[in-house]
């Protein structure tokens, strides 16, 4: 069954000028695509046609009837005494419609069990069975906890929250209302790791059907099983994950650059034999003229192929500051207080030259603060922090602003940087910032643009430790790879707090993790340091089953038949723990195989299933 249609939609909002151009795909039920694209190509304009916010200027974006359809950003108008939890409770207002009227009809077959009351009752409590009602207070719990709504969270006036907490709400409204089609705008940009990863789970069981826009790489992976890139206003597919989708449309790239070459060559030849041919005709073959304009005709039809293109790569570098000694950042018992709530005490740490570092933890917690201290923009309450003397540090804040944003971005370069004019056009030209666009005030520009333009500002300076604060977070695809070709040869020290997953990979070496106000610290990848988690998550498991066992051991001893099948269960748990550890290796292993990863999908989903179905069975029999 199809739940998407869209057909030939066109919409544009200057004269002249379309962003959508004839844009066709279907989206079947149950399927979660990814929707790809730069900024400004139409992504989130799609959507809003899709939930009926704009009307297309031609052909149709159709939802199948009777089918819900959620769009995180448009947020409904609540009344004004509301509180979160108001809010969390409406998406299930069918729900208690249902129980209280449950309640009244279990009254009203006290003086009257007509079969018409009969009936009704039991049809109402089928539906509440099916649709969760006798979980819906856990459910609402798990959900809210699952994105980070903390109990204070849902105490407060819902018109109270900041625009990402009203974002998180409205996401878990969403999910509370079940609805049919979700449609999800950036949804992990107000979410820190824990959320991001808990959302991502919900998506990978939920058997709706759900289109994603995102920059997040990591998130694209799990979320989507195939990519519809709008690319010029219209749209090219791919059929995989986002992992597929980029070897996929390299492959692509390269055949038509290829094809493309091969025509250019073909042109060549086909003019030459153009020429000789009016050539001789010139100097008495009149009939060859004809034969000349019919390959002139062929040459007319390969001319019509462009050479395709690709985003132009960042051509600067940082420029580093040679360093010698041990000592670039040194912490002692450093501990930070804000608005009375401790944010960490006690941290000790000592980063050497060339690491890098990355610093995770939920939102909140006090990852900035920690930046702040260390350059100097805040004191500590206790202890120290400090980098080397040698040390030469740039910092790019998750909030970038300039000391004059009245100033035009050349201006900007030419008094802060201190450079010639051709050296700040060209620097300026290396970040994507050409032609007339350097005279824009920097006042004006987007969070993602003045990130870029500040990076580029901190490139000219000699540095030997680079900190980044959430550098991607404004960023589309292509500019987070434009930064991460920046970083790509910096051998220097680099301390970064990031959510992009992805970003954390290719670049930490250290990851330290700030949690109820103290720092972890492990040396390894974001790969090795989630083998890790899982690991730890594995021994706790253990160590629960066997402190359930001990105490079991200390009570009267169950009939032996008991004993057996607690252990045929477990030996069953862990034989299909086996088998998933095999799935996901075999799942790294066929990253690009669409097909295979689809299979491998629903062996692991028939055996989370069982392992579920086993675990509920292992807790029945060790009450």
């Amino acid at each position: 069954m199809i739940d998407i249609s869209v057909n030939n939609l066109e919409k544009g909002f200057e004269v002249g000028k379309k962003i959508l151009k004839g844009l066709s795909f279907t989206v079947n039920s149950g399927e979660h695509v990814a929707i790809l694209g730069p900024n400004g190509c139409g992504k989130t304009t799609l959507f809003r046609i899709l939930c009926g916010e704009l009307e297309p200027d031609a052909g149709s974006a159709m939802v199948a009837p009777g089918r819900r359809i959620g769009l995180i950003s448009q947020i409904p108008v609540y009344p004004a005494h509301w509180t979160t939890e108001d809010v969390l409770r409406d998406a299930q207002r069918r729900l208690y419609e249902i129980s209280a009227r449950l309640e009244e009809l279990g009254v009203l077959m006290e003086r009257d069990s007509s079969p018409a009351l009969l009936h009704e009752y039991d049809a109402l409590s089928d539906e509440f069975r099916r649709r969760g009602g006798w979980g819906m207070d856990s459910e609402r719990s798990r959900v809210a906890s699952g994105l980070d709504i903390t109990p204070q969270l849902r105490a407060q006036p819902f018109d109270s929250l900041s625009g990402g907490e009203r974002t998180r709400v409205n996401l878990a409204r969403l999910i509370l209302e079940d609805t049919d089609i979700l449609l999800l705008d950036e949804p992990t940009n107000h979410l820190d790791l824990h959320a991001t990863e808990w959302l991502e789970e919900y998506i990978r069981h939920f058997k709706g059907t759900v289109l994603s826009i995102s920059h997040d790489r990591y998130f694209l992976d799990v979320a989507a099983q195939r990519c519809i890139e709008i690319a010029d206003g219209a749209a090219e597919f791919y059929s995989g994950n986002y992992s597929f989708y980029v070897v996929e449309r390299q492959r692509r790239f390269e055949e038509k650059l290829k094809q493309y070459e091969k025509d250019q060559a073909k042109i060549e030849q086909l003019q030459r034999a153009a020429d000789k041919l009016h050539l001789w005709a010139f100097l008495g073959a009149d009939k060859l003229h004809k034969r000349a304009f019919s390959i002139e005709k062929r040459i007319e039809r390969l001319s019509q192929s462009e050479k395709p293109a690709t985003a132009r790569a960042l051509t600067v570098k940082f420029r580093e500051r040679d360093f010698s000694g041990d000592e670039v950042i040194v912490a002692d018992g450093l501990g930070k207080g804000f608005s009375g709530r401790t944010l960490f005490s006690g941290v000790s740490l000592g980063v050497t030259g060339g690491e890098r570092i990355a610093l995770i933890g939920d939102n909140g917690a006090g990852k900035t603060t920690f930046l702040k201290l260390l350059m100097g923009e805040e004191m500590p309450d206790s202890g120290y922090i400090y980098r080397g003397p040698a040390i030469r540090a740039a910092y790019l804040p998750q909030i970038v602003r300039f000391p004059d944003e009245r100033r035009s971005m050349l201006d900007t370069m030419l008094y802060d940087c201190r450079v010639q004019p051709q050296e700040a056009r060209d620097r300026l030209a290396a970040f994507g910032f050409r032609g007339e666009d350097v005279f824009k005030a920097v006042g004006a520009l987007s969070g993602g643009e003045k990130s870029r333009l500040r990076l580029c500002m901190l490139m000219g300076g000699e540095i030997n430790l680079l900190v980044l604060d959430e550098p991607t977070n404004h960023l589309d695809i292509a500019s987070r790879e434009w930064m991460e070709d920046a970083l790509e040869d910096y051998e220097q020290t680099l301390l970064f707090v990031s959510h992009d997953r992805y970003f954390i990979e290719k670049f930490a070496t250290r990851i330290w993790t700030l949690e109820n106000g103290q720092f972890s610290d492990f040396r390894g990848s974001w790969a090795e340091y989630g083998a890790w988690r899982e690991r730890q998550a594995a021994i706790s498991r253990n160590a629960g089953r066997a402190e359930k066992k001990e105490r079991r051991d200390t009570r009267a001893p169950r009939p032996a038949n008991a004993e057996r099948l607690i252990a045929k269960t477990e030996k069953e748990i862990a034989a299909i723990e086996e088998k998933l550890a095999a799935i996901e290796r075999e799942s790294e292993e066929n990253a690009s195989d669409y097909e295979k990863l689809l299979e491998l999908g629903a062996q692991r989903e028939e055996l989370d299933e069982k392992l579920t179905a086993l675990y509920t069975k292992w807790e029945e029999l060790n009450p």
